[in-house]
């Protein structure tokens, strides 16, 4: 993909780091264990409609948390990867489950471990506030930070590039 004229309208699938893309990174810990994170509304109805265009959904991620399995399924994300010390078996596991190919995927990161999944995506989007060895090796950098409309930016792109976003406005 081009860093200054991106295809959007040729992926057929994203995957996302959940802690940083999908949230800004910030975990709370209550007194009680519990931890808290907060996902962005927009994002949740972006990915909704990434899932009814029929492009593939996984959200992969190094951390366990109740939290994202609950967003998840009230999302319909079906392709859940938690626990992931190594994202990519994930990832291959993703694509063989959809079968779509590498090249036709874009992974969405922000931090070291997702360098692996830019290797092996045909297409690597980094958030703005990402680590700045991810940005360096970013296809596309998105114009939102992690946690503050992501999905929505990305989704927004694609659709519009298959002629299917309902929401222009008309002058």
């Amino acid at each position: 993909m081009d860093r200054t004229n991106p295809d959007f309208a040729s992926l057929q699938a994203f995957t996302f780091d959940v802690d940083g893309v999908l949230t800004d990174g910030g975990i709370t810990y209550l007194d009680d264990g519990r931890e808290l994170k907060t996902f962005n509304v927009q994002d949740g109805a972006a990915t909704k409609q990434l899932l009814d265009a029929g492009i593939g959904v996984a959200w992969i991620t190094g951390r366990e948390s109740a939290m994202v399995t609950r967003r998840a399924r009230e999302l319909g994300v079906t392709h859940l990867y938690q626990g992931q010390s190594d994202k990519r078996a994930a990832f291959m596991d993703f694509l063989a489950r959809i079968g779509t190919p590498a090249e036709l995927t874009a992974h969405v990161g922000d931090d070291l471990p997702d360098l692996d999944l830019f290797e092996l995506a045909g297409t690597g989007i980094a958030v703005p506030n990402a680590h700045p060895e991810v940005l360096a090796r970013a296809d596309w950098i998105t114009t939102l930070p992690g946690g503050r409309g992501v999905v929505r930016e990305l989704a927004e792109l694609v659709l519009k590039a298959r002629g299917l976003w309902r929401w222009d406005l008309r002058t």
